[in-house]
């Protein structure tokens, strides 16, 4: 196989917000100079909300100005609000992410507004905007299910992307937000999709809730999805929805699709060094297999077992 996968990391973002810890500024701005170093097409660095609101994340601003970047990087940010953005572009971001659920009542649960609420405040998110050059991606949140109301009709999402294309979005992001997702309908999604949308850049985002993250992927890759997000260790999850565990492993993602023959820039290696030292910042074990277990090429002296 030759296709090109893109690789977005979000583990300080979605990743270290689930945390019971608070990590230390400088232990997170050293983690994202390691990762800037690994071959990653894009790297979700923080998020500019309420402190109140995702206290891990309160020093949102110093750590998107003191990382050393890469200009190989697209460094992006989370933002709720115009509030949020105007700090977003005093950090100078260069991609701000929309994040709305295609569930009402997990919207609610995680935004406190409506899905139409959400969307006026993107009006005046895009409006303050206008005249930035930054890039805009817009999450669908619970785009495959609800821990709340169950199914997510399909017509639904397709609402919510039309919705982002008649402001302007054309990166569009799916989240399987507490892994309810499975392979078929991953598939038939995404299929759909990108069918009805051509020119849409189409990234997803998988939880490994229950376990089908990896099989995920693969059937979106078959559907033509070539952007994937994914947490260092497999560490992450919404603070806001019940079950939700850890996003897919970067370094599990990247393993299998390297051995599978795709072509990525994320370097293994250097991922799996990553992931080894994440570990050791945080008081629990991650997740993620290969940092764990090795690459399928890492032989064993047999005198050993």
């Amino acid at each position: 196989m030759s296709k090109q996968i893109y690789i977005h990391e979000v583990v300080t973002r979605d990743g270290l917000q689930n945390e019971d810890q608070f990590l230390p500024t400088k232990d997170k701005i050293h983690l994202l100079n390691q990762l800037s170093q690994t071959g990653l097409d894009k790297i979700e660095v923080t998020s500019f909300v309420s402190p109140n609101a995702v206290p891990n994340l309160a020093d949102a601003e110093q750590v998107m100005t003191s990382i050393q970047r890469n200009p190989q990087i697209s460094y992006s940010a989370l933002i709720p609000n115009v509030i949020g953005a105007k700090r977003a572009m005093k950090c100078h971001v260069d991609e701000v992410n929309l994040v709305v659920s295609a569930s009402e009542t997990h919207n609610q649960k995680n935004i406190r507004q409506s899905i139409q609420q959400t969307y006026d405040q993107f009006e005046l998110i895009i409006d303050y905007l206008s005249d930035k050059p930054v890039i805009r991606n817009g999450s669908i949140g619970t785009a495959f299910g609800c821990p709340f109301e169950g199914k997510v009709s399909e017509f639904k999402v397709f609402l919510l992307i039309e919705a982002y294309k008649s402001l302007g979005i054309g990166n569009i992001t799916l989240a399987d937000t507490t892994g309810m997702a499975t392979p078929t309908q991953v598939y038939q999604l995404c299929k759909q999709v990108l069918t009805f949308f051509p020119d849409l850049q189409l990234t997803m985002h998988f939880h490994n809730t229950r376990g089908m993250g990896l099989a995920n992927v693969i059937q979106a890759i078959q559907a033509g999805v070539t952007h994937f997000d994914s947490s260092l260790g497999g560490i992450g999850g919404c603070p806001f929805a019940p079950g939700a565990t850890g996003n897919i492993c970067t370094e599990d993602v990247v393993h299998m699709l390297y051995f599978m023959g795709y072509d990525l820039n994320a370097k293994l290696d250097s991922l799996i060094d990553s992931s080894i030292h994440l570990q050791s910042l945080l008081s629990h074990e991650t997740p993620g297999q290969v940092s764990k277990a090795g690459k399928i090429t890492d032989l064993h002296d047999p005198s050993k077992f």
